[in-house]
């Protein structure tokens, strides 16, 4: 983990921060967006200097008490909070870490059978990277119609929701899923910081600036686990509960559990049923 991408986040998140959402006044207009340091500095019960050094990659070693004080000075919610420790524990660790080495894109016989023993509830696997590595025929069955297996999403849910030209229509809380996958490569790229697979999906993404956007603001949310509602092109509006399951240390399992509202398609199991 470079030093970079935890004062990156440092510096995103005090851009985002208006005097008003901290009860400070207003004042005159700002030559750029956000709290001045000195004033997320005060808040939190440091130096002006030393917060400079943090952002600058001067100092690797902040205290418990310092990034508390820090995360609520920048009104993080627990999500960011724990995204942010664990940037704060890889500042001086990237010589001890073990090398990530390259993204598994082969999916074990063992995975695949967990994955085929979810069926007929959808289920598939997802690399580090968001491309697509394995699926059950419910999943397909049901993400085909979407477009995720189009020329367009190059195998890849991230580039899929930010690429295709369909995606926004069929998924009505869009934003929604662009924070999911956004967040989940963010994580990636706090856990396996030495991927040099990472510069490419990246490069490909901010092409987009929904994406860039999302990427420069270092965007955290709970990607594990959320709701989402599909305007399914076969089967009505759906309500997809998302469950994500880390079976092997680089790839995940999301479970996607279809609301009983769904029409009713063959093999495709609905929720409580």
């Amino acid at each position: 983990m470079s030093r970079s991408e935890f004062a990156e986040f440092l510096i995103a998140r005090r851009a985002q921060l208006q005097p008003e959402d901290v009860g400070l006044p207003a004042g005159r207009r700002r030559r750029t967006p956000g709290l001045r340091r000195e004033e997320v500095a005060a808040l939190a019960g440091v130096s002006a200097d030393y917060l400079a050094r943090l952002e600058q990659g001067r100092d690797s070693n902040p205290s418990s008490a310092v990034l508390a004080a820090i995360a609520d000075a920048l009104q993080l919610n627990e999500i960011e909070k724990h995204h942010f420790g664990i940037l704060a524990l890889s500042l001086d660790q990237k010589q001890t870490c073990p090398a990530s080495g390259q993204a598994r894109e082969q999916v074990t016989d063992t995975l695949q059978a967990v994955v085929d023993a979810l069926h007929p509830t959808p289920a598939f696997v997802i690399g580090r990277w968001q491309n697509l590595l394995a699926w059950n025929p419910s999943w397909h069955d049901f993400a085909e119609p979407l477009g995720l297996f189009d020329d367009a999403a190059h195998g890849n849910f991230a580039i899929y929701m930010f690429a295709h030209p369909d995606a926004r229509k069929w998924f009505l809380d869009w934003p929604a899923a662009a924070d999911m996958v956004t967040s989940s490569l963010r994580a990636a790229t706090t856990r396996f910081p030495e991927d040099p697979s990472l510069t490419p999906v990246v490069a490909a993404l901010q092409q987009y600036p929904e994406f860039d956007r999302r990427w420069r603001e270092h965007r955290v949310t709970d990607y594990r686990s959320l709701k989402l509602r599909v305007a399914h092109p076969q089967r009505g509006e759906v309500e997809i509960e998302v469950e994500t399951l880390d079976p092997a240390v680089d790839q995940s399992v999301m479970v996607w559990l279809i609301d009983r509202r769904a029409v009713r398609a063959p093999g495709l199991r609905l929720v409580n049923e």
